[in-house]
């Protein structure tokens, strides 16, 4: 059947068999289902509407806000997945990011590395190996490559290290039975500060005997005549002078050591305050920051009329009985100096000591190319120091050091115990009775 147009007269229902009015009921049901068969048509070709309208006729302006009327909803939920999205996207971003900077920091350490070795490759040889970067930006090397280990050296001593060592570092001590109460103390406060990386080396058969019987970790030399006699009978002086032979299979085995002397009291652990970016890292003599770290001191010369004043460059000397030394080449070259010198001439060796790393090549001498840092002062403090200036001031007094070495007194034994009394067991006037210095 079909539909037929409006005319003025009453809507007709055409057929084969001519037309009949159709009924006011009847018309009203014919129009809703032409209505329902127009919107599906015009839904189908039509999905978004006849008239589409523009953004902003949706959106309208209300108290100073823009509301999308369509899309409000929608929005909504867009924010917050977006607000989560960008939170994870952060904090992936933040791991990568830290991440990335410890690569970046390994891979300056092998540079550092490298380039060392680039040097030592090159060294006497005419090329150039480096170019000079900006202007503020050029740095030289601080840290010399540590040697290969070399366990045919002493495979014995090899193994002692290899056990009590921690990250390939620990404290060395020699000792004979002139120093066995003052050895006492000295173990006996590493223990309480809960260090568990130190040695004694024995020089005789008590101590070695008693370390053991103490539980206290032990290393006996194999003998040797040359050192032997000096071990067994050598005063204080003479003992410390060994040190420079005894210390080199420690490097060549690759460790690093922090050599101490036996009046020294431990407060703390030393080896969270070392920085291991020199060849060695060495307490001072110095009892304030200039005579520790150096100064200029000017030279008068009256006669010299115009010329009178000359600078001089000045420092106190290191410590030769405690100092981290790290296993390289230039290290091992200072050993072999010391020792050397020692062996030929009557000599201090903290007076060599310092020689050796101080003095520059010169017509007729060729100095020792080894980096050094000096330790902190009041970390790493002197007798002198202590006694001089920090019992008597009361800041200073506030601050613990992390050793204390009895070096510029030779009541050390009883000034050792004074220090464990004021530091250790808070006793305020435990250190009153001393002199400044010696009687």
């Amino acid at each position: 059947m079909a539909l037929a147009g409006r005319r003025d007269g009453p809507l007709m229902l055409r057929g084969g068999g001519g037309g009949k009015p159709l009924s006011h009921g009847s018309r009203i049901a014919v129009a809703v289902a032409v209505g329902i068969a127009l919107g599906c048509v015009c839904a189908f070709l039509y999905p978004d509407g006849l008239f589409r309208p523009s953004a902003s006729a949706l959106q309208w302006s209300r108290h100073g806000e823009v509301w999308d009327a369509g899309r409000s909803a929608k929005q909504s939920t867009l924010v917050d997945s977006t607000a989560c999205e960008s939170s994870g996207r952060v904090t992936n971003l933040e791991s990568q990011l830290a991440s990335l900077e410890r690569k970046n920091a390994e891979l300056r350490r092998q540079i550092n590395e490298l380039s060392m070795k680039l040097q030592l490759a090159g060294q006497g040889k005419d090329e150039t190996l480096y170019k000079a970067g900006p202007f503020g930006t050029v740095k030289a090397l601080r840290t010399n490559p540590t040697v290969m280990p070399d366990e045919s050296v002493n495979s014995r001593l090899a193994k002692i290290l290899g056990e009590v060592a921690v990250k390939k570092e620990l404290i060395v001590a020699l000792a004979n039975s002139n120093v066995r109460e003052m050895l006492e103390v000295w173990f006996t406060n590493i223990k309480r500060v809960g260090v568990p990386n130190f040695l004694v080396v024995a020089l005789d058969d008590n101590i070695e005997s008693f370390c053991k019987s103490n539980g206290v970790l032990v290393y006996r030399r194999d003998p040797d005549e040359g050192i032997d006699n000096i071990a067994k009978t050598g005063g204080n002086h003479a003992v410390s002078g060994l040190k420079f032979r005894v210390l080199r299979e420690f490097l060549q085995l690759g460790y690093s050591i922090l050599l101490s002397d036996i009046d020294i009291i431990f407060l703390r652990n030393p080896f969270d305050h070392l920085y291991r970016d020199s060849d060695v890292e060495s307490m001072s003599d110095g009892h304030n920051n200039m005579t520790a770290y150096g100064f200029n001191d000017v030279f008068d010369e009256p006669s010299m009329g115009w010329a009178r004043y000359a600078h001089t460059m000045r420092i106190w000397v290191y410590n030769s009985g405690f100092f981290y030394i790290r296993p390289t080449i230039p290290s091992i070259e200072l050993l072999d100096r010391v020792a050397d010198r020692l062996s030929h001439e009557k000599a201090w060796d903290q007076a060599v000591f310092n020689e050796e790393l101080f003095f520059p090549s010169h017509p007729g001498y060729e100095g020792l190319y080894a980096s050094r840092r000096t330790m902190d002062i009041y970390l790493f403090m002197n007798s002198k120091v202590l006694f001089k200036t920090v019992r008597k001031d009361a800041q200073l007094k506030k601050l613990k050091p992390v050793i204390v070495h009895l070096n510029y007194h030779p009541d050390k034994l009883d000034r050792m115990k004074a220090v464990i009394e004021f530091y250790v067991n808070g006793k305020q006037d435990a250190l009153q009775r001393f002199p400044d210095g010696s009687e």
